[in-house]
């Protein structure tokens, strides 16, 4: 498909392991759009307050993860030889390890703390003002986001969710337990839809997309022909 003459933005909103990165990342390479991978984000601030000792299974030092907080640059670096955007954190590649189920333990939480949000949001709205954007979260059409002209809503019934991301970790050669995997999703769930700071849910405007029956093609399809119409 050849570049659009005209750019918009394109929001991705929706629970955990529905493959909003999946879709995103091959809608803004089919586009010739930026990707910006807002959940990696949260993943490198949650590595580094694990990295600080300052989060763990009983405890949270939110005292001094905040003041952590200027101290934590995040960049996205372009890797020629995978044809995918990586997460930096303070000059680190670590994007293969923000992905393991430690930190998936425990972003949630570390998300929900307001100036976090805060202080990843103002980035975040700083790189869509340039338009041809794809972004994906939990309340980017509805906070960062709120005039992208696409907003798309990802669902998938829990136990579908985990089995793709319990095969995700095996293919990735990461120890997994299916009924740890599926615990984790439903409480990321619970997490994500209940915290006072912009929880998760679907904008008005935004188009649901339930992918529980679709493979990652019929869904770009699909996209694609929602970007059509709006371009």
């Amino acid at each position: 498909m050849n570049k659009l003459p005209k750019k918009i933005n394109i929001a991705i909103d929706g629970y955990s392991s529905t493959g909003k990165s999946t879709l995103a990342k091959a809608l803004a390479a089919t586009l010739g759009y930026v990707y910006i991978d807002t959940g990696a984000m949260y993943r490198a601030v949650t590595l580094h307050a694990l990295r600080k000792g300052l989060a763990g299974e009983n405890f949270l030092d939110k005292k001094k993860l905040l003041e952590d907080l200027d101290r934590i640059r995040l960049d996205f670096r372009f890797n020629p030889r995978t044809g995918k955007s990586e997460t930096i954190l303070n000059g680190e590649n670590v994007e293969e390890e923000i992905r393991g189920m430690e930190v998936s333990r425990y972003v949630s939480r570390i998300a929900e703390i307001p100036e976090v949000r805060k202080k990843l949001v103002k980035l975040q709205q700083q790189i869509a003002r340039k338009k041809g954007v794809v972004m994906d979260g939990r309340d980017i059409g509805t906070v960062v986001m709120p005039d992208a002209e696409l907003k798309i809503f990802m669902t998938a019934d829990p136990e579908t969710r985990a089995r793709r991301r319990y095969q995700e970790l095996l293919q990735q050669g990461r120890p997994a337990n299916f009924d740890q995997v599926y615990r984790n999703v439903v409480e990321r769930d619970r997490i994500d839809t209940t915290r006072k700071e912009s929880p998760l849910r679907q904008a008005p405007d935004a188009r649901m997309l339930d992918n529980s029956n679709l493979s990652r093609e019929e869904q770009l399809r699909l996209v694609l022909d929602w970007v059509r119409e709006l371009t």
